[in-house]
């Protein structure tokens, strides 16, 4: 299979090829269907909405410059050089083009008129959208040596298109303010948050210059230009710089093919490092598939595959050798796939599965073939992977011995659940939680202060194991995280079931001082690597203690902020007795029930995922074993801290 180049459509790009389905009326009442939520994610989704727009018209090949201004009082300005917006007339509702475009839902060039091949903007309702939650939005068009103009406001039109002037340019220009009528918790975008996403798309369109600019402060402007001609295989070079991983070949592995005949291309660029974690990244048409989909399926099923028959032939794997599994050759592995076809069936309205069959199949293909003549080709390179994938499958092997010891050593004892665990009376998961709780003396004040109906508390001591350095094997009776796998009773690796989860809410109970977040953290290291289905789907709680204890006249407060112990002592005023908690040992059942595990009036944090990518990111520089990249992120973000433990 050869490389093709997506280049632009022999259709002309006009009035006509602009489609109508439907109008604009549901999505000011119902903004979270269209953008997810009107959070800080959906504000940030505005802008994803028209920078897709001219993705779009690079996929099609008539744009190389996009730029994106964060400008004063939150505007957001968004410009290409592509054919610009159609102006013409349309044809069924008698008004331009570029009115229908941001005024009617569904009006766009991606419903099969052949204005676009490949498109990541598949149910063509962004630009109408973000004019619909915006306040205000101006769009230039420039085009056939003019200038077009038009306002709008909150999804409606309030000028005529009009010629503003003669250029020599092309491309658009679209500028909005977010209505604070719909995003009412924050208006203010974060660069970070832009910056990542846009330099994601300037690795998955190779050559594609994205510009971004904050001028929010005149006097401290700060712009960055992201272009990379080596596309995806960039993207590999840089996530494994950023983490400081160590790679185990030299050169990252590309391979690239396509179906013509289905307007089907697919890229993958993978590299192996030292670490025991795959990160696998995969794409359609630019959107990032978050669950998988059928090019993973075929990419997972070919590599597997490939290694075993390169394995068994060169008997690298003896006669009576089991097979490597998908989980010994993908260990270590940074792979991104990225495919671009042009009916592209997403499994539900957020885009995160990818559904076409044929995919599975280009990929296997491309995979098996590419692949198979790469570690023929370059037999230093597959040493040394195969290595990675031997030591990966021994590290199995003495999990799997370890955990009928484990299983073994539980037959013998009297109750199979771990013995300090107090357990709770009922059996329905849904209605329980369980606290694991740091210490004995903390324990001990849970157990007395807890309802037992549905609460049951786990004690822990003494520092964990950093799984982030170590395989499953190695967790594997472990005296700190065995009974946290034995009591919530759904597994760890090959045996993992999350229906077996014996509790709603796992609930992580720590002092409010460094030993407490760092045994947080190692929890939620081991959580995040071992069982990361229970954080996807939200069992996972973070504890709120309160800091202080306030008593005035035998009455007590509680406070869980410096701020709100001020805010108390300024209302009680006269004589008052502040106790700071230096751990939870010092409360005793009563106040532990009534300040932190009381479901009337507790405070709890839930631990969600909202991006596997970026989460990964932070464990391993946070957890591995690298300092430089842990002081890097801590100069960054010393100025955030709060409630420094010294």
């Amino acid at each position: 299979m050869e490389k093709t180049e997506l280049t632009g459509t022999d259709v002309e790009y006009g009035a006509s090829e602009i489609q109508v389905l439907e109008g604009l009326e549901a999505v000011r009442k119902r903004p979270g269907m269209y953008i997810g939520s009107t959070g800080p994610k959906g504000l940030h989704h505005l802008v994803y909405e028209i920078v897709d727009n001219s993705i779009d018209e690079a996929l099609a090949g008539f744009c190389d410059k996009i730029s994106v201004k964060m400008l004063p009082g939150n505007v957001i300005s968004v410009s290409d050089n592509g054919r610009g917006i159609p102006t013409g007339m349309h044809p069924k509702m008698g008004i331009p083009a570029l009115t229908v475009v941001f005024t009617v839902l569904h009006a766009g060039g991606k419903f099969g008129g052949g204005g676009y091949k490949v498109s990541g903007g598949l149910h063509g309702v962004g630009a109408s959208v973000v004019n619909a939650l915006s306040e205000w939005m101006e769009v230039k068009v420039y085009s056939e040596g003019k200038i077009y103009f038009q306002r709008f406001k909150r999804g409606y039109a309030v000028s005529e298109m009009e010629v503003l002037g003669n250029t020599d340019k092309v491309g658009t220009e679209i500028s909005f303010k977010a209505d604070k009528e719909i995003f009412t918790e924050t208006d203010a975008y974060d660069y970070e948050t832009l910056e990542i996403r846009l330099r994601e798309q300037a690795f998955l369109n190779a050559g594609v210059s994205i510009e971004l600019t904050d001028e929010r402060d005149p006097q401290n402007v700060h712009s960055e230009n992201f272009c990379y001609k080596g596309g995806i295989s960039s993207f590999v070079e840089y996530i494994h710089k950023k983490r400081a991983l160590d790679v185990i070949h030299p050169d990252v592995i590309y391979f690239s093919g396509s179906l013509p005949e289905d307007e089907m291309q697919v890229e993958i660029a993978m590299q192996y490092n030292d670490s025991y974690n795959e990160l696998m990244l995969s794409f359609a048409n630019n959107i990032h598939t978050t669950d998988g989909g059928t090019h993973e399926d075929g990419f997972k099923r070919a590599l597997t595959r490939v290694m075993n028959d390169y394995a068994r032939h060169y008997n690298i794997l003896k006669e009576n050798d089991r097979n490597f599994s998908g989980e010994d050759v993908r260990e270590g592995l940074t792979v991104i796939i990225s495919v671009k076809l042009g009916e592209a069936q997403f499994e539900g309205q957020t885009k995160a599965k990818l559904g076409n069959t044929k995919v599975r199949s280009l990929v296997d293909n491309l995979v098996s073939e590419k692949l198979k003549n790469y570690l023929e080709e370059n037999p230093a390179v597959a040493k040394a992977i195969f290595d990675k994938a031997l030591s990966a499958a021994r590290a199995r092997d003495a999990a799997r011995k370890a955990r009928d010891l484990v299983r073994r050593k539980s037959a013998l004892e009297s109750a199979s659940l771990p013995g300090k665990l107090a357990d709770c009376q009922s059996r329905e998961p849904e209605k329980t939680e369980i606290y694991i709780v740091e210490g004995d003396s903390a324990g001990g004040s849970a157990k007395g202060g807890r309802d037992r109906k549905f609460q049951a508390i786990l004690p822990l001591w003494g520092k964990m194991l950093n799984v982030e350095k170590a395989r499953l094997d190695k967790v594997y009776g472990n005296e700190k995280l065995m009974p946290v796998v034995t009591a919530l009773g759904c597994g760890i690796g090959d045996e993992f079931d999350v229906t077996k989860l014996r509790y709603g809410k796992v609930i992580i109970m720590a002092d409010a001082d460094v030993d407490g977040s760092h045994i947080r953290t190692l929890l939620l290291t081991f959580f995040f690597r071992f069982m990361k289905p229970i954080v996807e789907a939200g069992h996972i709680y973070i504890a709120q203690p309160p800091l202080y204890r306030i008593t005035k006249s035998k009455k007590h407060w509680y406070a869980f902020s410096d701020e709100e112990r001020d805010r108390i002592l300024k209302e009680l005023s006269g004589n008052t007795e502040v106790q700071r908690y230096k751990g939870l040992g010092e409360m005793d059942a009563e106040q532990l029930w009534e300040t932190t595990m009381n479901p009337d009036v507790r405070t709890m944090m839930r631990v969600e995922l909202s991006d596997a990518a970026a989460a990964d990111e932070i464990f391993t520089v946070l957890m591995g074993d690298k300092v430089e990249p842990r002081r890097e992120f801590i100069e960054k973000n010393a100025r955030y801290v709060q409630n420094l433990d010294v």
